[in-house]
């Protein structure tokens, strides 16, 4: 006989917990102590195949279609003006921060680049905040914000009732097309590269570095993969709608266990013809990781809301509720910790260079020294974050 067990609150804590635990996993695999240091599960693949670090982004992503699904559904989904310049209003903040963010590291590391240059210190400053020209335009943030107004506008004109076809559509598409054209490599060849090149030029692309030594024009946060991408909060959409249709947290569970291992081993068949890849979001790659996401927030409701345990919880809380601002300020923080520095034994060191060469690595060793470093960051995030969550402190952006 199956005990009902409902929830005293509409709200999830689990779904807290889930953000908050990618947002912690962003911060880890984005500031190691050393790039050329970092233990293989935090690596992303070098193009086919998926690492733990792979997970973390789509995972967010996937909780933020569930978030706007129960967001929506406060007032039905109704599409009015109010709404629509709200949305468009965030959006746009939020693809603005992430430029702005890109510009940050850019100005620092120019400014840095200028240290020992014999100029003004105003000729200086004015020089490297002007340098426009090689602001990559796209990016996490930016792709947040794109994912989450176009995935919002789709489910808010067709309901989430056609989100299965919206779905089907979206990835079928981006299938055929990177068939047809055949870019399934990391070259200049791929559709990707090609649309981003037409539209934002060269200069504001994202360069990424190849095993042999070489480096290609290719960004992971493209125009085209935007596509798969609104398919990817789609199916948070979808899981939010199955788990607010009953109140009962044994039966979502179920439903999510049955969806996500559905849409799991969907995604490893699919990968014989388009292979799990992030970098290009393929068909496979949504699919698989939002499989894992549905599993992974059904085990977390069990755990915390049906089984109460959740001590261990309010360590990704703080995280969980002030996601964005979080992560923003990590992003502002690793650029000043890479670019304010000093001169040490004549040589001049960054202060994430001198912690980690003087103080973790001769202690942990270089692999661990370098994880120990990124620990120690997400550490120093999560005490602003978690004095922001005792005060009931909450940054929307």
């Amino acid at each position: 006989m199956t005990q009902k067990i409902k929830t005293s609150s509409s709200r999830l804590l689990s779904l807290d917990v889930l953000r908050g635990i990618t947002i912690a996993g962003m911060i880890l695999v984005n500031n190691p102590g050393s790039w050329g240091k970092i233990y293989a599960p935090l690596a992303h693949a070098q193009w086919n195949g998926l690492t733990p670090t792979d997970l973390v982004f789509p995972f967010f992503m996937f909780i933020m279609g569930v978030s706007m699904y129960l967001s929506y559904n406060k007032f039905d989904f109704n599409l009015s003006t109010k709404t629509f310049t709200k949305l468009l209003r965030r959006s746009v903040l939020l693809f603005l921060i992430g430029l702005a963010l890109g510009w940050f590291g850019l100005f620092c590391r120019g400014l840095n680049g200028l240290r020992t240059e014999e100029i003004p210190i105003f000729e200086k400053i004015v020089q490297a905040a002007s340098n426009f020209e090689n602001l990559r335009i796209l990016g996490v943030l930016q792709r947040l914000a794109l994912v989450s107004f176009f995935g919002s506008m789709l489910v808010l004109i067709f309901k989430p009732k056609r989100t299965p076809w919206l779905i089907a559509i979206l990835l079928v598409f981006y299938w055929l097309i990177m068939a047809i054209t055949g870019s399934y490599l990391e070259d200049s060849h791929n559709i990707i590269t090609i649309i981003d090149k037409a539209v934002l030029g060269a200069s504001h692309m994202y360069t990424d570095h190849l095993p042999d030594g070489s480096s290609v024009l290719f960004d992971p946060e493209g125009l085209f993969s935007t596509i798969p991408s609104i398919a990817h909060v789609l199916l948070g959409v979808w899981a939010g709608k199955l788990i607010s249709e009953t109140k009962d947290l044994g039966e979502k569970i179920q439903k999510l266990f049955i969806f996500g291992t559905i849409i799991l081993f969907l995604g490893f068949l699919i990968d014989y013809g388009f292979p799990i890849n992030k970098k290009i979001w393929s068909t496979s790659f949504v699919l698989a990781t939002c499989g894992l996401a549905s599993l992974l927030l059904g085990l977390l409701i069990w755990i915390i809301d049906i089984k109460h345990k959740k001590n261990w919880s309010v360590f990704f809380e703080s995280f969980g509720v002030n996601p964005m601002f979080i992560f923003v300020m990590a992003g502002i923080l690793s650029v000043l910790m890479s670019n304010i520095g000093f001169t040490y034994n004549n040589d001049w060191m960054s202060t994430k260079t001198f912690i980690y060469n003087q103080w973790l690595s001769p202690v942990f060793g270089e692999y661990l020294g370098s994880l120990v470093f990124a620990l120690c960051f997400v550490t120093i995030n999560w005490f602003i974050g978690h004095i922001l969550y005792k005060k009931k402190i909450y940054i929307k952006l």
